[in-house]
């Protein structure tokens, strides 16, 4: 009698086991860490910096060909003052300390909507209330994925966010993405779970192949990986001439579209593409 309950007992653990194990690979099929936008460029990495335009050419990684300017619809929510500073490539550190300060400007203690954090990587050179500010006008632009109020996100400050975007340097980004099994190769971005990896030459630099400013660019940025954490996949170009979707990873060529930050356009239209497995 005992040696037949110890066998049921092994048969329940081993049938248990199993189940688990596929409800783990579901969940990592429909919401895999993305790595974003690509690897990264051979020049940038040799020399620590964003490559020129004319070194990346077509092929080149960080994000989107330079292309005839984007339709209105496409063009992003005005930049504060800050934002629009031109950033010299070689002010932008390589690598910090690896802590991170948290956000407070624009900070709800109640409501609604999707929670968020953001923290930004001390001594940087960026302010986490700035960038905050940032980020919280392109997820309440009326372009982006709370489109007619289907959702909405509030900023906190505390553990009980469902999404943390960080920003930081390449070398921390690429240790945090690298946990994910994901190599950003100091130039790119990532998403792992709720955590979104902004990496700073992105952030300040924006990309040498997308037409237009660094804050523009930044709109591409959190639409881009919000979107991954929305459980929505890599789409590609829907047609010459059409806005790329943000979902599209730009820095691999625009493939005819032209350069968009947004996923939706000015009259709520959902601007998508055939989906990339």
């Amino acid at each position: 009698m005992d040696r037949r309950r110890r066998i049921r007992r092994r048969r329940t653990l081993l049938v248990g086991a199993v189940v688990a194990a596929a409800a783990v690979a579901a969940l990592l099929r429909v919401n895999p860490p993305w790595q974003d936008d690509g690897a990264a460029v051979a020049a940038g990495r040799e020399s620590g910096r964003s490559a020129s335009p004319a070194a990346d050419g077509p092929s080149g990684a960080p994000e989107a060909l330079v292309s005839p300017a984007p339709p209105k619809s496409s063009e992003p929510p005005k930049a504060s003052a800050e934002a629009e500073k031109p950033v010299a490539p070689d002010s932008v550190p390589s690598s910090g300390p690896g802590t991170f300060t948290v956000a407070h400007a624009g900070v709800s203690q109640g409501g609604g909507g999707s929670r968020y954090r953001v923290e930004v990587e001390d001594g940087i050179g960026v302010d986490p209330d700035g960038a905050a500010e940032d980020i919280a006008e392109i997820l309440a632009d009326p372009r982006g994925w709370g489109k007619g109020g289907a959702r909405t996100f509030r900023q906190v400050a505390d553990g009980s966010a469902g999404l943390v975007i960080r920003i930081g340097t390449p070398r921390t980004t690429d240790r945090l993405c690298g946990q994910y099994g994901l190599d950003t190769g100091g130039e790119v971005n990532c998403r792992g779970g709720k955590n979104v990896m902004v990496n700073l030459f992105r952030w300040q630099l924006g990309s040498p192949t997308f037409d237009g400013t660094a804050s523009e660019y930044r709109a591409l940025i959190i639409n881009h990986e919000v979107g991954h954490w929305l459980g929505h996949g890599h789409e590609t170009c829907p047609g010459p001439g059409k806005p790329a979707p943000a979902m599209m990873q730009q820095i691999k060529g625009l493939k005819g579209c032209v350069s968009n930050a947004w996923p939706y356009d000015a009259e709520g239209r959902y601007l998508g593409g055939p989906s990339v497995r």
